[in-house]
């Protein structure tokens, strides 16, 4: 509704304020939204939603692969120390 209403050159001028009071929705909200909703159609540049989503979920496993590399350079190191102890 709001994303019409801003295309619509009649109803633009104050059209998010205006749904936003007639919804309970904070106005500033309600552009973010749009915003977002204008991107994810490609009607304006930016990340889409479904790429946002897909680069946290990225991040997400670069850093659990991070700490297991980690885990296992830390266990090499362990070993390769316990092998180069004299045996008794």
């Amino acid at each position: 509704m709001a994303v019409e209403a801003r295309r619509d050159p009649a109803t633009r001028a104050g059209a998010l304020k205006r749904i936003g009071e007639q919804l309970g929705i904070n106005p500033e909200t309600l552009r973010n939204w749009v915003i977002q909703a204008e991107i994810d159609e490609g009607d304006r540049p930016g990340t889409t939603t479904d790429d946002a989503t897909r680069l946290a979920e990225l991040e997400r496993e670069n850093r659990e692969l991070r700490r297991a590399n980690a885990i296992l350079k830390s266990a090499s190191a362990f070993f390769a120390a316990e092998l180069d102890r004299p045996s008794r």
